[in-house]
């Protein structure tokens, strides 16, 4: 069986949502709600916190997590690209497989991290990792106002549109080598899983947070 080393990254700065990743939800707050949600999966070896913030590391410290302070040029979004901060964790990490699943997705189900881990262990030679996505069916223009996915002559149910994903921030599965290779959290030939609309929803600003927190505070016994 192959065995995950869970990583959330969670840096201070947020220019939209000042500390969002410490925010208060559930009974807790985002980062330690995530990783309450990534002890629950026994196919885990080891949750690492990588993080720019004392107070982060004391947080992971308190729920008996692993930490990596990140130094501060990968977490600024200015010094460092994206790829350089995922080729910089994955790089100091043992060469396992990393499940790499962030705060901001606080609605992501017990059953959907299983189904991931799940269809990784078993992921035929074809694909190279696992991505949460939604599926969409929606009317598309592009910046010209054009159809994208359906036509003006042809008026079709959403229902019968072309299947597009959009990927989402809720988990991303890889092996360390692959995401050092790549650069990122996953490669070309990624096994989409679906999650509903609801687990979806990523914080990225106050109104994001708020509705997160009224749905859980709905259903939050379900996830």
């Amino acid at each position: 069986m192959k065995k995950l080393i869970a990583v959330i990254p969670a840096r201070k700065g947020s220019k939209r949502l000042p500390n969002k990743n410490i925010l208060d939800f559930g009974e807790s707050n985002l980062l330690i709600h995530k990783i309450r949600q990534l002890k629950k999966l026994n196919q885990i070896d080891e949750i690492i916190v990588s993080t720019d913030s004392d107070e982060m590391i004391e947080m992971a410290k308190q729920e008996n997590v692993s930490f990596q302070r990140r130094p501060d040029e990968f977490c600024d979004e200015k010094t460092k690209s994206f790829p350089e901060v995922v080729e910089y964790i994955s790089s100091t990490l043992p060469e396992k497989n990393i499940l790499w699943a962030n705060c901001v997705c606080p609605l992501i189900k017990i059953e959907s991290f299983k189904k991931a881990i799940e269809t990784f262990q078993n992921l035929p030679p074809e694909n190279d990792s696992v991505v949460s996505s939604i599926l969409m069916k929606e009317y598309i223009l592009d910046k010209e106002n054009k159809p994208v996915n359906f036509s003006f002559e042809q008026h079709v149910p959403t229902q019968k549109l072309p299947n597009w994903h959009i990927v989402i921030n809720g988990f991303f599965i890889a092996s360390s080598k692959n995401m050092k290779k790549w650069k990122f959290v996953y490669g070309k030939k990624p096994k989409l899983i679906e999650v509903s609309k609801l687990e979806a929803i990523d914080i990225d600003d106050k109104e994001d947070l708020i509705l997160a927190r009224q749905i859980y505070k709905n259903i939050g016994k379900e996830l």
